[in-house]
């Protein structure tokens, strides 16, 4: 069976909707590099994605070998107080994204972005982890209501 052949109106139809999907594919593509742009840019995209969460949540973003933004993964959810964080999980995770750096961040529902000792033994735990497997953790930020989350290369944790 052969197809109909498109009349000019179809034609511009089926181009209109091919230039609205290539503009949607040119915007994600283009937040994808510019998320990574600046710290400032990671803190206010993390302070508006995790600051008023009421419970505990871990996430990566994932860095190729050029620092440029793969994905953006929620790894662990918790409780109003804690989340279990399992570094296995985490190389896995960094192995599937092909990424050669990573960001991590979590939020305290508290609003006290004060890290605990927990949190810093889980740091140099990931750390040595992810080194096995040659990828950099460039940063770990604590997200906490409207606060400015802290990083722990800025307090020197890192």
């Amino acid at each position: 069976m052969r197809p109909t052949p498109q009349t000019a109106a179809q034609r511009r139809a089926d181009n209109a909707v091919v230039r609205r999907a290539l503009r949607v594919l040119e915007d994600r593509l283009e937040y994808k590099r510019t998320v990574m742009a600046s710290p400032q840019v990671v803190r206010d995209f993390l302070r508006l994605r995790m600051g008023q969460l009421e419970h505990e949540v871990f996430i990566a973003l994932w860095l190729d070998a050029q620092n440029q933004l793969i994905e953006i993964e929620e790894l662990f959810r918790g409780t109003l107080t804690q989340t279990s964080v399992y570094p296995r999980e985490v190389v896995k995770s960094a192995l599937a994204h092909n990424a050669g750096a990573v960001i991590l961040a979590h939020n305290h529902p508290s609003g006290d972005i004060k890290p605990s000792m927990a949190d810093k033994v889980l740091t140099q735990s990931l750390k040595q982890s992810l080194a096995l497997v040659d990828v950099k953790i460039l940063d770990h930020l604590i997200a906490g209501g409207a606060k400015e989350p802290l990083s722990f290369v800025e307090c020197g944790l890192l």
